[in-house]
This record gives C-alpha cells, sequence and structure tokens, in this order.
C-alpha cells in the first residue's frame, strides 16, 4: 500500500512539475499562463507537455525542426538554444516526483502533509525562476502569502498556535530581511555601485518563510540559511578554481534558493533541527 502511495506521488509530483515549468517559462516574461511552449514560443504538442516525455521521445525541438537546428533561417549554431528545451524541464519533474514520493512516504501520518506538498512546489518554482532571471517575483509570493495565512488560520501545523502567531512570523521575516536588504544597498554602494547585492524579492520570500514557518522557526531556518549562503559561496569560488575561470570580487549571486533552503528544512524537520541546535549533538 505504501509502495503504491509513493508511486501515485512520484506521478503527481511530475505533473505537478511540469505545470512549473511553464509557470516558469510564462511569468518571468509577463505572459498570462498557458499550454506549454517551446522557447521560441511555438506551441508544444500534448505528447511533449512535459518535459520527461519531450525528451524520450524525441520532441525536444519543435516539430519539422532537427536537434541541431538544421533548416532553421538562422544559423545553426544560434538555432538549438532558441528552440531546443534545457535539462531543467525533466529535472523539475523528476526532482519534485521524487521529492512527493518520499514525503508521502516519510511523512505518510503527517496532518499537515498536503500542505506541505504545495509549498515544496511554490519553493520549487521560486527558485527556478530566481536561478535562471535573477528574480522572485509578486505573481508568486503574494498568491502564496494569502494561501500561508489561509492555512494558518484553517490548518495550523502547530494547532496550539493561532492564525497571529503565523502573522508575526510573517512581520518578523519581512523585519529581518529587510533590514538586510538595507545593509546590501549600503554594500553595494560601497564596493559596485548600481550593483543589486540582495533583491526586494528576497524581503517578500523571507516574508513567506515567516508566514509559513511561523516566527521561532524562522529564526532557526535564517541561521540555516546564513550558512548554507556561506557554503554556497565558498563552492562556487571553488568551482571556478576548477574550470580555470577568474573569479570577480563581489559579483551577485542569487540568494533565494539559500532561504528556500532554510524555510524547507525548517518545515519538515522542524523538531529534529531545533534539537540539534539547542541540545547539541
Amino acid at each position: 500500500m505504501d509502495f503504491l502511495l509513493a508511486a501515485a506521488a512520484v506521478v503527481l509530483g511530475v505533473v505537478v512539475g511540469g505545470v512549473l515549468n511553464a509557470l516558469a517559462d510564462d511569468l518571468p516574461m509577463r505572459r498570462t499562463p498557458g499550454l506549454p511552449r517551446y522557447p521560441d514560443g511555438t506551441p508544444r504538442p500534448p505528447s511533449a507537455w512535459l518535459g520527461i516525455a519531450a525528451f524520450l521521445t524525441g520532441q525536444r525541438t519543435p516539430p519539422g525542426t532537427s536537434p541541431s537546428g538544421a533548416g532553421d533561417p538562422v544559423p545553426e549554431g544560434d538555432a538549438a538554444p532558441r528552440r531546443r528545451l534545457s535539462w531543467r524541464y525533466p529535472l523539475v519533474e523528476i526532482a519534485l516526483g521524487l521529492a512527493y514520493g518520499a514525503m508521502v512516504l516519510g511523512f505518510r501520518d503527517e496532518r499537515s502533509l498536503p500542505v506541505w506538498m504545495v509549498y515544496v512546489a511554490i519553493m520549487l518554482l521560486i527558485t527556478v525562476i530566481d536561478i535562471e532571471h535573477r528574480l522572485i517575483l509578486f505573481a508568486v509570493i503574494v498568491p502564496s502569502c494569502v494561501f500561508a495565512l489561509i492555512v494558518a488560520a484553517v490548518l495550523p501545523p502547530d494547532p496550539e498556535r493561532s492564525v497571529g502567531y503565523y502573522a508575526l512570523g510573517g512581520l518578523a521575516g519581512f523585519a529581518l530581511y529587510f533590514l538586510m536588504f538595507l545593509g546590501g544597498v549600503l554594500f553595494a554602494a560601497a564596493t559596485r555601485p548600481g550593483a543589486i547585492a540582495f533583491g526586494f524579492g528576497d524581503v517578500m520570500l523571507g516574508t513567506l518563510s515567516g508566514i509559513m514557518l511561523g516566527w521561532r522557526a524562522l529564526i532557526f531556518a535564517s541561521l540555516i540559511t546564513v550558512f548554507a549562503g556561506a557554503l554556497g559561496a565558498l563552492l562556487y569560488v571553488i568551482a571556478l578554481q576548477v574550470l580555470r575561470r577568474r573569479h570577480r570580487w563581489f559579483t551577485p549571486l542569487p540568494y533565494g534558493p539559500y532561504i528556500v533552503i532554510g524555510t524547507l528544512v525548517m518545515l519538515l524537520f522542524r523538531e529534529q533541527v531545533q534539537d540539534v541546535l539547542i541540545n547539541g549533538f
């Protein structure tokens, strides 16, 4: 029975991942969300709506176009990137499918599991858009904050907490990350005028994190975020050294994914993390 539930969750995650891919294409371009398209805007046939299916059936490019871009009216080297689906499409679907399957197996008795699955999908969408476009969209954050407040009122993660506790978490998240935003503005002004070290979208993501977690768990999530961000920056520098690429100091990196990491860790493993951080190993 558990295997069947996990398998169904995997299928659900793959389908939801396909929806997230379509939203990640349309929302940053300010397009009304619609059916999946190829990067050049050509509609994808139903058999290629999912990235996994498109790759397995050889429909990574629009019908009548070879994967190399042959036959296009533009040079071959330019045609493929404009029309070919990137690896992001199947990877998002596979990642969310595996995540949903693991969540069903690990948290099948948790009453908040359906809500958690929605939160994971939202955070994955935010991460994809932030990595690809360096944007955290209000069109995603604002409805998500409203949804989180409704959840806090109807089905709070902790039944002993009121909706006010989670609303206060949102205010705390806004205040904390707004201070970081102001610090980033001052830092950028002193080092690279005109650059954005910490965007206001990150502030809104911190607000969403606070509403999802409540103010107490937000503190732990913020600590995890800081350490994850430091580790990510270190790995970035090491990767540049390995690839023999020149490192430019004060290069802005997307911070949203690290806020997502801290939020999801505290959302799914709150008790374990608090026990480790308070009582030690």
